[in-house]
């Protein structure tokens, strides 16, 4: 059989598609989370991207930070027998999608376009269910970041933290002068993705693989992941009591407004700085989470495709596919999101101080072996796991469970099936 590159397979494609003003426009119906404002506009661009390939986007968007909304939704689409064209899916929920038979092979597009070579294998394994490429990677979101106003420190007579001992310096400061020292939501996975960050810090990445992704009874018991839980129960004393619940992008927008001082947060909280007009290394500071410069947690986005019958569907797929990875819209994505691109081949000139740090760090990180799954973000372990991690931490931050009790309580559900 022969096989016609991708490139001739788009334009087809979309030739076939536009050949009758009669017949039905090419659609891809995607469901996803992006929903705030840096978000938003970052979908727009990939809108574009399709109507300049002959394909219109159908938008599910279902709001919900963490996406729990949104896989909720897709399960009952899926189930319903009325999938998606794609859908905003991450890390080990990939496979087991994979495992319920539902998932489009989209090798010929991976195979056109070289995508072993454009990505880290990190990556690339991710995206493959049994050695095929089922899902395209969007952008690659650095989780360990501490997002800082420097009025705020300078009004505070405080600096810029580096490791652990700096920040809580930082913070007595920030809370002596009358500001609040901590942005945060008290919501699961803003809690999770504290707490990560913190274990990061205080344990180093080898100890964040064995506790957080092997799920290694000794780690999750032992001193230095009650070290990690003493830590995190000192930093919520530095929260405001109106935190629960709170949006993440609206505890971004209490450093904005030089409420607060620091947030720990993935950088695609920098969106939200970009969209008010600020600028790195003026008007905000991204600095890695304290004591986590030589790490890299990372969270992907990608896009899941799934079976659909009828061949402009899986021709449309193909546009899709393609359309992701493209550099100019991994650039443009990731300009307005706050990311960084995925692939290779894509020129760092646009991109601001914070996003450069964040590509250079990876790619550090990844061959130091630094490089590690967000537990937070839907990258490090099953979702049943998942859950029942991240309900022992947010029952940490939301009572005076004591450290000793919440180890206990986080090796038990990491067993969690």
């Amino acid at each position: 059989m022969t096989h016609l590159p991708l490139t001739s397979l788009i334009v087809m494609a979309a030739a076939a598609l536009g050949a009758s003003s009669a017949a039905q426009a090419a659609q891809v119906e995607v469901l996803h989370y992006w929903t705030s404002g840096g978000e938003a506009r970052s979908i727009a661009e990939l809108k574009k991207t399709l109507a300049a390939r002959g394909v219109n986007w159908k938008d599910f968007a279902v709001a919900g930070g963490a996406g729990e909304n949104a896989a909720t939704a897709l399960k009952a689409r899926v189930m319903s027998g009325g999938a998606p064209t794609a859908a905003q899916v991450k890390g080990p929920a990939i496979q087991e999608w994979g495992q319920e038979g539902v998932l489009a092979n989209i090798d010929a597009v991976a195979r056109s376009e070289k995508w072993d070579a454009l990505l880290p294998p990190a990556v690339a394994s991710i995206m493959k269910y049994k050695g095929s490429y089922v899902a395209a990677p969007v952008n690659v979101h650095r989780v360990n970041w501490l997002w800082v106003n420097p009025a705020v420190l300078k009004k505070a007579g405080a600096t810029a933290p580096a490791t652990l001992d700096e920040f809580f310096a930082a913070a007595d400061k920030i809370k002596a002068a009358g500001m609040i020292a901590v942005a945060h939501g008290g919501q699961p996975w803003q809690d999770a993705t504290l707490f990560e960050s913190v274990a990061l810090g205080v344990g180093g990445a080898g100890f964040y693989k064995q506790a957080l992704v092997q799920l290694d009874p000794a780690a999750l018991t032992g001193p230095v992941m009650i070290k990690t839980f003493d830590t995190l129960a000192r930093i919520k004393t530095y929260i405001d009591r109106d935190s629960a619940g709170r949006d993440w992008n609206l505890a971004t927008a209490m450093i904005i407004n030089g409420k607060a001082g620091m947030q720990f947060m993935g950088d695609w909280a920098k969106g939200e700085f970009t969209a008010a007009g600020k600028q790195a290394g003026a008007d905000f500071l991204c600095l890695p989470a304290p004591g986590t410069a030589a790490a890299y947690t990372f969270n992907i986005d990608s896009m899941l495709m799934f079976q659909k019958p009828g061949a402009d569907d899986q021709k449309s797929q193909q546009v899709l596919a393609s359309a992701i990875m493209s550099p100019q819209f991994q650039e443009v994505f990731s300009l307005n999101k706050g990311s960084i691109p995925v692939r290779a081949g894509v020129p760092k000139t646009r991109f601001d101080s914070c996003a450069q740090r964040s590509m250079a760090d990876m790619d550090a990180s990844s061959k130091a072996g630094s490089f590690v799954p967000s537990l937070a973000h839907n990258m490090a372990v099953g979702s049943a796991a998942q859950g029942a991690i991240m309900d022992v931490i947010a029952r940490f931050m939301n009572s005076t469970m004591s450290s000793k009790d919440a180890v206990a309580a986080l090796a038990k559900a990491a067993r969690t099936k």
